[in-house]
């Protein structure tokens, strides 16, 4: 299983504060919001990713990030030249995919919480068709909204609907088997000009091959592409780590654990942040490795 990342796009909705940099480099508290859904595909077992990103945005993504050695995985760019929609990713990810499955996570979209990993994984497990996962959601009419009949089974698929059919959300995280590459390609745009992902759920849900996985209220999902919407994610970061006394995000600390590192990398990591809260934490990590 291969993943991929979504950081393209404008970040219009953050203006000023996406002039001069990328919304997914801005920080979610102590941490660049990247680090959030590279570590929900981390902690699911995901070793290769791909990083899609526009042009002006990817030299800060690999100062960043390098190419991914230092937290285990291997890390791959490619360049979204303008928006042209979610489904994109697959056109322009094609080679990165090859013949396998892929599971994509938008590069501006939180999650946390007991069971995600399961649950992603157990969507990963599956040998065809597609997964998304849903949230209930107060305001329904600002998502994609996904309608399910009695027995789970996905009936509508809606973009943004005046009138939503339920308050189930479409979140941003999916899992596809093999076929979306030439499903990608057959998606026309849409009235705003981009290959809606949208239209790739449905044409699944059509040939029956959609699965609805139902965050439970235990996995928070936060959508950050808002100024009030990332302070909230701040807080919320902020408020659980100094509750537990543990990182979430921790792209090391995961690398450590899944076997990707050794100890000895994850000490030199500490040893170029030592001066903030994250050196810190990955000091602690280190010694209670070492007990």
């Amino acid at each position: 299983m291969k993943g991929i990342i979504l950081a393209g796009g404008s970040g219009s909705r953050l203006a000023p504060l996406t002039t001069c940099t990328s919304k997914q480099l801005l920080p979610v508290f102590d941490k660049p919001m990247i680090y959030y859904p590279l570590s929900v595909l981390m902690q699911s077992g995901i070793r290769e990713v791909l990083l899609i990103t526009t042009p002006v945005d990817q030299d800060r993504f690999r100062a960043l990030l390098g190419d991914g050695s230092s937290f285990g995985i291997e890390l791959s760019y490619v360049v979204q030249t303008e928006p042209r929609g979610l489904a994109d990713a697959f056109i322009l990810g094609a080679d990165f995919i090859g013949s396998g499955p892929v599971t994509l996570i938008l590069g501006d979209n939180l999650f946390h919480g007991d069971g995600l990993s399961t649950m992603l994984q157990d969507a990963q497990a599956s040998n065809s068709g597609a997964t998304i996962f849903s949230s209930h959601v107060d305001r329904a009419e600002r998502y994609g909204v996904v309608c399910l009949d009695g027995t789970g089974k996905p009936v509508s698929i809606e973009e943004k609907p005046r009138v939503p059919k339920s308050n189930l959300a479409v979140t941003g995280l999916y899992v596809y088997d093999n076929s979306v590459l030439g499903i990608a390609k057959t998606v026309k745009p849409s009235a705003r000009g981009e290959l809606e992902i949208t239209d790739v759920n449905r044409s699944y849900m059509l040939q029956g091959s959609l699965s609805v996985t139902q965050l439970s209220r235990d996995i928070a999902w936060l959508d950050t592409g808002t100024a009030e919407a990332l302070l909230e994610a701040s807080e919320f970061v902020r408020s659980l780590q100094h509750r537990h006394g543990l990182q979430i995000a921790c792209l090391e600390e995961i690398g450590l654990q899944r076997g990707w590192l050794d100890i000895q990398m994850v000490e030199k990591a500490s040893s170029l942040t030592r001066s903030s809260g994250y050196g810190i934490y990955l000091q602690k990590v280190c010694d209670n490795y070492k007990k």
